[in-house]
């Protein structure tokens, strides 16, 4: 489809593409699926190299926005050729899903997905509430469960966290995260260092962290006062430069430290 070949999307596409376009939706923009040609520019693509540049702000953000892809007759039309699309923030969560479909329809009733630090489980594990680690996000911890923040206990829900810490590169001493803002067309720079979401399938927590990371703490919190179908655990930056948690009233039980 990035190649603009003839080619016929199969479920899977469709259904991670409807995923997307709902996320998109509900988070104003925040999340979107056609960042592929700025993801590019700034170094985070398949190649590493960046390209960015402000002269071409205005024409890479002309090809940016989920209304300027549609399917129809399970055809994908691009209002542009140039448009790509970018499944990067929800490949790893509804792969998740299908996989616990999977499991699903053998019988399997008590299992824990985990690709890439997203995380599905159901039932419980011996009687007891599956321990779900959030790793501190510092700058380059790169090794998954070494350096936690918090624990998160978890029963048939879907759980994925995103933030800044490790895809990231520092020029002229000012750090660059993967994380994209559609709408500004660079990368989101905020207080808010990592977003935990828990929902009911894992495709739609991987999105809305995602999209979290790029509205930042506060808008990130009004967003969920207004959603309570999702949990949430963030860790923020302070005007000092400290810690500091936030979590959903009803996720608040759920969660210890390490």
């Amino acid at each position: 489809i990035n190649r603009n070949e003839n080619f016929k999307p199969d479920s899977f596409f469709i259904e991670a593409f409807n995923i997307s376009k709902e996320i998109s939706v509900i988070t104003d923009g925040a999340f979107d699926l056609t960042i592929g040609p700025l993801v590019k520019a700034w170094g985070f693509g398949p190649d590493d190299r960046k390209s960015f540049n402000e002269s071409k702000r205005d024409s890479l953000l002309r090809l940016v926005g989920m209304e300027k892809v549609q399917l129809k007759d399970s055809m994908l039309y691009k209002s542009d050729p140039r448009i790509s699309l970018d499944f990067n923030a929800i490949a790893q969560g509804y792969s998740v899903d299908v996989l616990c479909r999977y499991f699903n329809s053998l019988g399997i009733d008590r299992y824990l997905v985990e690709i890439g630090g997203e995380v599905r489980v159901r039932g419980d594990k011996s009687g007891v509430l599956w321990r779900i680690g959030i790793d501190r996000p510092e700058d380059n911890n790169l090794s998954p469960g070494t350096d936690l923040q918090a624990i998160i206990s978890l029963k048939d829900r879907s759980l994925a966290t995103s933030g800044n810490y490790r895809k990231f590169y520092v020029e002229n001493g000012i750090k660059y995260s993967h994380t994209i803002d559609p709408k500004t067309g660079s990368p989101a720079r905020n207080q808010l260092l990592s977003a935990t979401i828990i929902a009911d399938d894992c495709a739609t927590a991987d999105g809305i962290a995602t999209a979290c990371m790029v509205m930042g703490k506060d808008r990130t919190i009004d967003f969920l006062n207004l959603h309570p179908e999702f949990d949430a655990f963030l860790v923020y930056s302070d005007d000092q430069g400290n810690f500091r948690t936030w979590a959903t009233k009803n996720l608040e039980e759920y969660i210890s430290l390490p």
